[in-house]
C-alpha cells in the first residue's frame, strides 16, 4: 500500500505548481499582519491633560496654572490625571490673587478630570483612547483590548483546527479570512469601547495565523484618524477573496474524506502546471479501499506527560515559547513609547525582522539548535537590560538597543518552530507543537501588561523582558540537541533532556542516547 507522498512523488517537491500555491497562500495572510499590530496605532495614547471648561471664570494666569506639574523622565510636565480644584482657583482668580506669588500651588487641593481631557493631536488625530477617554482610571482598558484580541486568536487556533479537519482546509481558510475582514470592517462603526473590543475578539478568532507583517505600508499617507486607518487596513482582506478561485483544496484532506475524484483532478492539474505527465490512474481500487479503512493509532495530550523525558521537554517548551512570545509582542507593541516618530519606529521594528529571519535560516542550516537559540535569546535579552543605562540625551541609542533586542527575539521565534518539531516524535508531534503554540498565545495575552508597567517605570518592561529572555536562553541549553539527528517516530526514541538521570524500565524499549541513531528512521533534521 503506497501512501499519499509516494503516490504523488512524480509531481516533484518544488515545481511551478508548488511555488504558485506558496505565493497565493502567502498573499492570503497579508491582512493578518495589519490586524495583529493595528492596535499599536488604533489604541495609541497621546499626551493629555485635564480639560478646563472655557466657561470657567479664570484669568489667563490661573488657566495656565490650573493643572499641577509632575516629574517625568527628569522633566516637569503637566499632570495627566489631576487638576487643581476648579472652585478654589476660580475664587482666587476672582480675588485677583496670582498663582505662585500670592498662592502656594503645592498646598492647593486637587481633583480628578471631571470635565474630560484635552488630547494632543501632534501624532494621532484620534484613537480609541481619545474617542472613549481610556486614560487615568480607565487606562487598563487599552491593554485589555489587545489581550482579548490575542485571546480570540487562542480560541480561534483551537476551533479552526477542528473545523479544518471536518470541513476542509480551503473552506476554513476563506471563512476565517472573511471573518477577520468582515468584523474588522464593522469595527469602523463601533459606538463604544465594549462593541469595539467584542468585535476585536472575533477578528482575532478569525485571524488564526498572527505573525506580524510590515504594518507601515503606506500609513504615512493614509492619515491618522483611527476609523479611516482601520477601513484602509480592511480593504486588502476583501481583495483576497479572489484567491478562492486559485487556491485548491488539500488533496490529502480530500482523500481522507473519501473524495478521491476531486483529489485526482487537483493532482492532475498540478502535474500539468509542472509540465509532468501524470499516471492515468493514481490509486488502484485496492489502494482506495485501504485508504478508506486506514486508521492511525490514537494518542492523547496526556502522552506529552507520560514519561519523565517528554514531560520535561513539554514543560521547557512551554516556558520557552511563552517567554519568546512575551518578548516578541511586547517589543512590537512598545514601539509607540520609543523616542522619535512612531511610524518610523514601527517601520524599523518590522524591517529588523527581515535580517533576523535570514540569520535564523542560516543558523538552522549550519549550526546546532541549542546554541543558535541560546545565542539569539541571550543577545535579545542582554541588550534590553542595557537600555536603562543609556543617558536620556542618547535616546537614539536606546532605540537601536530595542531594535537589536527585537532582532534577537525574532530570530529565536522563527527557530523555535523547527526546534520544537524536531524534539517531539512523529506520533505526538502535532500535539507537542500545538501545546507549545498555545503557550505562545498566552504569552501574547500577557505582553500588553508588560508594556503597561512602563507607566510606573519606563524601564521596567525592558528589565522584566530582558531578564526572562536570558533565563530562557540558559534553560534552552538543557534541551536535547536535534541538529543532524534522525527525527524520532516514537516516544521512546526521543532525545533526552540534559542533566537528568533515567532508569530503564522493562515495559518500555530503551531510550536512545544523545546522538544515537535508529536505523529504521530515515528522515533527518539536517537541512
Amino acid at each position: 500500500m503506497r501512501d499519499y507522498d509516494e503516490a504523488t512523488a512524480f509531481l516533484g517537491e518544488w515545481g511551478p505548481f508548488q511555488r504558485l500555491i506558496f505565493f497565493l497562500l502567502s498573499a492570503s495572510i497579508i491582512p493578518n499582519g495589519f490586524n495583529g499590530m493595528s492596535v499599536v496605532f488604533l489604541a495609541g495614547t497621546p499626551e493629555h491633560r485635564c480639560r478646563v471648561p472655557g466657561t470657567a471664570n479664570l484669568s489667563s494666569a490661573w488657566r495656565n496654572h490650573s493643572v499641577p506639574r509632575r516629574l517625568q523622565d527628569g522633566q516637569e510636565v503637566p499632570h495627566s490625571c489631576r487638576r487643581y480644584r476648579l472652585e478654589a482657583i476660580s475664587n482666587f482668580s476672582a480675588l485677583g490673587l496670582e498663582p505662585g506669588r500670592d498662592v502656594d500651588l503645592e498646598q492647593l487641593e486637587q481633583e480628578s478630570c471631571l470635565d474630560g481631557w484635552e488630547f494632543s493631536q501632534d501624532v494621532y488625530l484620534s484613537t480609541i483612547v481619545t474617542e472613549w477617554n481610556l486614560v487615568c482610571e480607565d487606562d487598563w482598558k487599552a491593554p485589555l483590548t489587545t489581550s482579548l484580541f490575542f485571546g480570540g486568536v487562542l480560541v480561534g487556533s483551537f476551533v479552526s483546527g477542528q473545523l479544518s479537519d471536518r470541513f476542509g482546509r480551503k473552506n476554513v481558510l476563506f471563512v476565517t479570512m472573511g471573518m477577520q475582514t468582515g468584523f474588522s470592517f464593522l469595527q469602523v462603526f463601533s459606538k463604544n469601547f465594549e462593541m469595539f473590543t467584542v468585535l476585536f475578539i472575533l477578528v482575532g478568532m478569525g485571524q488564526i495565523s498572527n505573525y506580524v507583517a510590515a504594518f507601515v505600508l503606506g500609513t504615512e499617507i493614509l492619515g491618522k484618524d483611527w476609523r479611516k486607518l482601520l477601513l484602509a487596513l480592511t480593504l486588502p482582506g476583501v481583495l483576497c477573496a479572489a484567491l478562492w478561485w486559485f487556491i485548491p483544496e488539500s488533496p490529502r484532506w480530500l482523500i481522507s474524506q473519501g473524495r478521491f475524484k476531486e483529489a485526482e483532478i487537483i493532482i492532475h492539474r498540478a502535474a500539468k502546471i509542472n509540465g509532468i505527465v501524470a499516471p492515468s490512474t493514481l490509486f488502484e481500487p485496492s489502494e482506495l479501499q485501504d485508504l478508506r479503512s486506514q486508521k492511525q493509532q490514537s494518542h492523547s495530550i496526556l502522552d506529552l506527560l507520560r514519561s519523565r523525558n517528554i514531560r520535561m521537554v513539554t514543560v521547557m517548551s512551554i516556558i520557552l515559547w511563552m517567554t519568546i512570545s512575551v518578548g516578541y509582542f511586547g517589543l512590537s507593541l512598545d514601539t509607540p513609547n520609543l523616542h522619535g516618530d512612531v511610524y518610523v519606529n514601527c517601520f524599523l521594528s518590522a524591517v529588523v525582522e527581515v535580517p533576523a529571519y535570514i540569520l535564523a535560516w542560516l543558523l538552522l542550516q549550519h549550526l546546532p539548535r541549542r546554541y543558535s537559540m541560546a545565542t539569539a535569546l541571550f543577545l535579545g535579552g542582554s541588550v534590553l537590560l542595557f537600555v536603562q543605562l543609556v543617558p536620556p540625551d542618547l535616546y537614539y541609542l536606546a532605540t537601536v538597543l530595542v531594535m537589536v533586542g527585537k532582532f534577537g527575539v525574532t530570530a529565536a521565534f522563527s527557530m523555535v518552530y523547527v526546534y520544537t518539531a524536531e524534539l517531539y516524535p512523529t506520533v505526538v508531534r502535532n500535539m507537542g507543537v500545538g501545546v507549545s503554540s498555545t503557550a505562545s498565545r498566552l504569552g501574547s495575552i500577557l505582553a500588553p501588561y508588560f508594556i503597561y508597567l512602563g507607566a510606573y517605570d519606563r524601564f521596567l518592561p525592558y528589565i522584566l523582558m530582558g531578564s526572562l529572555t536570558i533565563l530562557t536562553a540558559i534553560l534552552t541549553l538543557f534541551l536535547p540537541e536535534s541538529f543532524g539527528t534522525p527525527l524520532p517516530d516514537t516516544i521512546d526514541q526521543m532525545l533526552r533532556v540534559k542533566g537528568i538521570k533515567y532508569r530503564q524500565t522493562p515495559n518500555h524499549t530503551r531510550e536512545l542516547k544523545d546522538g544515537e541513531e535508529n536505523p529504521t528512521v530515515l528522515k533527518s533534521t539536517a537541512f
